[in-house]
């Protein structure tokens, strides 16, 4: 069996990390009025009746599958996507972002790129990139990374943390493009030293080749859900399904559990990284599986929310919320794991 960890990334480690740092930087928090408790997926500061939500992320080891492309001019969406759909789980609406590129040395046709990708992102999130850092460092970085700080306003009345969640709410999931951001270490194992593909085989049941499908942007959620927000629905939770699958939804409230039983049909990338003895559980706890964002409300609100969200992308009602504090998901193969 091949997991995470033997393709040199090991999530526990990464939590273990996380919660190190954090609960060194705590006593920091007392200094402003934070709203949201570390681990979510932004952070609130409150200003009188509004608060700032603030996000960062990179794009991760994606950018190795850009320099086997030896293509750039995506890289950008996918930073600002990582940033900006963070942002829009506490319910705020994103406006504006910081890039930070580090390079082993400038190249100028590298760059042009990722900065045709950073426009890209920023024209289909409506934010402004306000500015940011270029650094070389030849010591440290090989080629290059990138990475993206954001910020977005709520009404303090209308913040979503996912506290409001309750056993009988259902799950909206909105589809995925493919990998997106996350599970990139596994998928080059798996598929390129594992079963010997090359980058440009061809996808099965695709037109794509596997380059081309691993370096889709990742998809950009702000226009959809920015919607819901105008609309003011009645909405529970957020959730942005990145590295650690469904277990995402554990950072919105822990009392609760989640059972998945209705996902759409599972993208073929997954299916082709399944089939080199990955085990299922390994599959649903890394990548998104075909979905990109959830959207947790009251039965009630289904219908409109379905209806708002159909207008931008393909959605459907994936599970509900139970009142066990486990993730319950059946499988693609119609087995159920549990978390």
């Amino acid at each position: 069996m091949v997991t995470y960890s033997e393709s040199g990334v090991d999530i526990d480690l990464e939590s273990d990390t996380v919660n190190k740092i954090t609960s060194k930087l705590k006593s920091t928090l007392k200094y402003r009025d934070i709203i949201t408790d570390s681990g979510h997926y932004a952070a609130l500061i409150k200003l009188n009746d509004k608060a700032i939500a603030m996000s960062t992320d990179g794009v991760g080891s994606k950018i190795l599958i850009a320099e086997m492309m030896d293509k750039y001019d995506t890289i950008g969406i996918d930073c600002i996507a990582m940033v900006v759909n963070d942002i829009l789980c506490v319910g705020a609406e994103p406006i504006a972002l910081v890039d930070y590129l580090a390079v082993e040395k400038p190249d100028l046709k590298i760059a042009s790129q990722i900065a045709e990708g950073l426009v890209k992102g920023a024209e289909e999130s409506e934010i402004s990139i306000i500015g940011g850092e270029t650094a070389s460092l030849p010591e440290i970085i090989k080629n290059f990374d990138i990475a993206g700080t954001g910020i977005g306003f709520v009404d303090t009345d209308k913040i979503i943390t996912g506290e409001n969640i309750k056993p009988g709410d259902i799950l909206i999931g909105i589809e995925s493009n493919g990998m997106h951001s996350n599970g990139y270490s596994l998928a080059r194992k798996t598929i390129f030293d594992d079963a010997k593909l090359k980058i440009n085989d061809k996808m099965p049941n695709s037109n794509l080749t596997i380059g081309e499908e691993l370096l889709k942007p990742t998809t950009i959620y702000v226009k959809p859900i920015v919607e819901l927000f105008k609309q003011e629905y009645k909405i529970n939770g957020l959730a942005h399904i990145t590295g650690g699958g469904f277990t995402n939804l554990k950072r919105l409230k822990k009392e609760v559990g989640f059972k998945i039983n209705n996902l759409p049909e599972t993208p073929e990338i997954f299916k082709l990284i399944y089939n080199q003895n990955v085990p299922l559980k390994e599959m649903y706890k890394v990548f998104n599986m075909g979905i990109g964002f959830i959207v947790i409300a009251e039965p009630q609100e289904s219908d409109k929310i379905i209806h708002t969200l159909n207008k931008y992308c393909n959605c459907q009602i994936i599970g509900k919320v139970i009142n066990e504090d486990k993730i319950i998901i059946t499988t693609f193969e119609g087995s159920e794991i549990e978390y």
